[in-house]
C-alpha cells in the first residue's frame, strides 16, 4: 500500500480502529460491531480495503469477537508469532497495510480445517454481498450466488 494513501487511511480512523490497527489493541469481547452480525458480503482491511474474509467462513465461536475458519486468500494476511502478555499465540496481519487484525488459534471448528480467526472488528469494514460490484469487490460476487 502506497504510505501517502496509507496516512490518508489512518487519518479516518476511530481512536479504536487506530489503536487496534496500529498498535496491536484488542477492543472488548461482545461489544464490538461484528461479533454478532449475520449479513452476507466481504469483511476487507478498514485501512487499505484489501479482501481478508467472506461471511461464509464466519462462525460464533462464543468468544464475543468475529471469527472465521479461513481467510479469503491465505496471500492477504500474514501470520508471526506473537509473545507478549505471556502466551505464545499467531498474531494476523493483513499483507498490503500491514493492520493488525488478531490472532489465530487451532480451537476452530474440526469439519472446516479446525482453525479459529479470532478477529477485531475495528480491523475490519463490511461490506455487503449486494454491494460489491458497485464497492469495487465484483469479483467476489459469485461466492454468494445459490
Amino acid at each position: 500500500m502506497d504510505q501517502s494513501k496509507k496516512q490518508e487511511a489512518l487519518r479516518k480512523l476511530t481512536p479504536i480502529q487506530y489503536r487496534v490497527t496500529q498498535e496491536n489493541g484488542t477492543e472488548p469481547p461482545f461489544r464490538n460491531e461484528f461479533h454478532d452480525y449475520k449479513g452476507e458480503g466481504l469483511y476487507v482491511d478498514i485501512v487499505s480495503g484489501e479482501p481478508l474474509f467472506s461471511s461464509l467462513d464466519k462462525y460464533d465461536s462464543g468468544c464475543g469477537w468475529p471469527s472465521f475458519t479461513k481467510p479469503l486468500k491465505d496471500e492477504q494476511v500474514k501470520e508471526l508469532r506473537d509473545l507478549t502478555h505471556g502466551m505464545i499465540r499467531t498474531e494476523v496481519r493483513s499483507k498490503d497495510a500491514d493492520s493488525h487484525l488478531g490472532h489465530v488459534f487451532t480451537d476452530g471448528p474440526r469439519d472446516r480445517g479446525g482453525l479459529r480467526y479470532c478477529i477485531n472488528s475495528a480491523a475490519l469494514r463490511f461490506i455487503p454481498k449486494e454491494e460489491l460490484e458497485k464497492e469495487g469487490y465484483g469479483e467476489y460476487v459469485k461466492l454468494f450466488a445459490k
